[in-house]
């Protein structure tokens, strides 16, 4: 009997995983500019939260869990810590958690995106999962957010048009 040794060939890049990723962030961000200030508060369609709502958990979820991934640190997500009353507030946080996410990801070895992480000490799931997570979280609420803005007469930015 013979045995035959897979070589197994790397799909993407975590280099082009950020890049995916942040450009999905470049497309949300124009959502919530396309939003009028009121509306971006207070509008909701069908009982689910207000788009700014949304936006907060995004920017509540990404950076923070990256930095308790890079740093072996496990604690409760929180939307709390940061309640804006502006579309600017909220874009200014948005830019900044960027920023947050391109320093710890870029910390990520290869070998830790295999490893598993409690998130949130909620979810135990491998690294890549996590930010699949994360990637996938922000497209569902993107995707409300472009109903509303369908709803109040807005056309939404094309999905593709990330950069």
């Amino acid at each position: 009997m013979t045995t035959t040794a897979t070589i197994t060939k790397q799909f993407i890049s975590t280099a082009q995983l950020l890049e995916h990723w942040q450009g999905h962030r470049n497309l949300t961000r124009r959502v919530i500019e396309m939003f009028p200030e009121k509306d971006l508060f207070e509008f909701s369609v069908g009982g689910m939260r207000p788009f700014a709502k949304l936006a907060v958990e995004l920017i509540s979820i990404a950076g923070p869990a990256l930095k308790g991934i890079v740093e072996s640190q496990i604690e409760e997500f929180s939307e709390e810590a940061f309640q804006p009353k502006t579309k600017e507030e909220i874009l200014s946080k948005w830019d900044e958690e960027t920023e947050v996410i391109n320093h710890y990801f870029n910390q990520i070895s290869e070998d830790r995106f295999q490893e598993t992480f409690n998130l949130f000490g909620q979810y135990e799931f491998p690294v890549y999962q996590n930010i699949l997570y994360f990637i996938d979280n922000e497209l569902h609420h993107r995707g409300q957010g472009f109903t509303y803005l369908r709803a109040l007469g807005i056309e939404p930015p094309f999905f593709w048009e990330r950069f």
